[in-house]
């Protein structure tokens, strides 16, 4: 059923008949009338309707056939008790500039009520007079509805204290709100229609994947955690964001035609620290309880120190030497310009993996300069930490610095801790990083000084049965 009563002509005119263009533009007026998602109706001067569409139809029941030509809405689509108030509103709109808003309820053809909010504008004619007037109109609760969506939208891309990012089917930002902007680091409009690859220097190919899953099946059960390291002109930023995916259509296709992934995160690298940080203290004081308990079991007090050795490298080191003060610098009354003079007791084997082993007895010193972290350790009684560069440092140049060193040729960071007991400095314990691992910080320190407060108990527990 065509949109206006110009439907009513019929194929009886011949093709060369002069009204053939108009009835071709009547078609495809109603056509496109009826193609619109909004109700629409027009009236012409008198108020008579001239246009119906099917959304009209929709809402109202009311077919175009059974619309067009009415006078007015009364007796028919509005009560008659309102029709006076309600034409008065919709025609209003010949005689004012711009469109008019109004709500009031309209009747459905099954004597229902449906409360619409209209808007109307006139139409003119070809001498600039008005000549009627078109109204589009929907349901009140479906243009709240509407209205909540939009301010919902607006308000997640303007005042959200979470990052929203609107992902194209290329995996690119098609809209970013500011939060988001100052997580990814950069501008709005800076960060649009880039790879994400531009913007983070890892956690790229997790987050890709699962922006690739969310077009391909939909919207994951929960939320995940990604690690990210953001490209920033500081150098890289590593972050945990805890992100949710949503899978974006298109509303106005029968068939769903994906537009996107919308990402919402929030930066949740602090808690997420503080609970690894929390994990990390549990499992390192209980290396240091089982320590204790195997260390009980040694009859040798050396092989003890070995044991808390070996316990105190799982998960945090690669290497680990043991180094023995030789000379008064062991006590406390020990004058401080003498050099200090180490020996060489326990360490890993380097180059492969395996327990730590007494190094013998032939008491010859370690040759250390007198800048060596060990010495610095001892002349300070205090923990000293050493690395051969923050960024990456090229292989020859790391093995220059161990070796001179005299530390292992992978080595890259390294932790001294001094061995005191009961008032005397006894030796330093070293602990040492290779490549691809972090470096020590005041954290490592901290259980450093733990581990080396019970070697230095031990030892010292040797010392006395010696003299014994």
């Amino acid at each position: 059923m065509s949109a206006s009563r110009s439907s009513g002509i019929t194929d009886e005119l011949g093709p060369d008949e002069p009204e053939q263009p108009e009835r071709d533009g009547a078609d495809l007026l109603a056509a496109l009338l009826d193609g619109m998602d909004a109700a629409l109706c027009a009236f012409d001067g008198d108020g008579v309707v001239t246009h119906w569409n099917r959304e009209a139809e929709r809402i109202l029941g009311w077919t175009a056939a059974e619309a067009v030509g009415r006078q007015g809405f009364a007796g028919w689509a509005v009560r008659r008790a309102d029709a006076g108030e309600v034409e008065e509103r919709l025609l209003s709109a010949m005689r004012a500039p711009g469109r008019q808003v109004h709500e009031f309820a309209l009747l459905t053809k099954d004597g229902g009520r449906v409360l619409v909010r209209t808007q109307s504008a006139a139409v003119r004619g070809s001498d600039g007079r008005p000549a009627g007037v078109y109204c589009a109109f929907s349901e009140v609760h479906a243009q709240i509805d509407l209205e909540r969506s939009i301010a919902l939208s607006e308000a997640l891309l303007e005042d959200a204290s979470w990052g929203v990012v609107l992902v194209d089917v290329d995996l690119r930002p098609a809209v970013v709100n500011a939060h988001a902007a100052r997580a990814l680091g950069a501008g709005r409009t800076a960060v649009l229609g880039r790879p994400l690859g531009d913007l983070l220097a890892q956690g790229v190919e997790e987050l890709e994947s699962a922006l690739t899953h969310v077009l391909a099946e939909g919207t994951p059960p929960g939320p995940a955690e990604v690690w990210v390291s953001v490209r920033t002109a500081e150098g890289e930023r590593r972050r945990c964001w805890r992100s949710g995916f949503v899978r974006l259509a298109s509303p106005l296709a029968e068939e769903p035609v994906p537009l996107g992934v919308g990402w919402l995160f929030q930066d949740v690298t602090e808690s997420k620290q503080g609970e690894q940080d929390a994990a990390l203290l549990r499992f390192r004081a209980n290396q240091l309880h089982r320590a204790a308990r195997a260390a009980a079991e040694c009859e040798d007090p050396a092989e003890a120190a070995v044991v808390h050795l070996d316990f105190a490298l799982a998960g945090f080191a690669d290497h680990a030497l043991v180094d023995r003060i030789v000379g008064g610098r062991a006590d406390t009354d020990a004058d401080p310009a003498e050099p200090v003079r180490l020996v060489r007791v326990a360490a890993t084997p380097s180059g492969a993996p395996g327990p730590s082993v007494p190094a013998g007895t032939t008491g010859m010193p370690v040759r250390y300069g007198d800048s060596h972290p060990a010495v610095q350790c001892v002349e300070r009684a205090g923990s000293v930490r050493a690395s051969a560069g923050v960024r990456a440092v090229p292989a020859e140049r790391v093995r220059e610095w161990a070796a001179a060193r005299q530390w292992p040729a992978d080595t890259v960071h390294g932790l001294c801790a001094v061995l005191r007991s009961r008032g005397r400095t006894l030796g330093v314990v070293t602990f040492l990083r290779g490549s691809g691992r972090s470096a020590f910080e005041r954290s490592d320190a901290m259980y450093a000084e733990d581990v080396a407060v019970r070697i230095a108990a031990v030892l010292d527990l040797a010392d006395a049965v010696g003299k014994r």
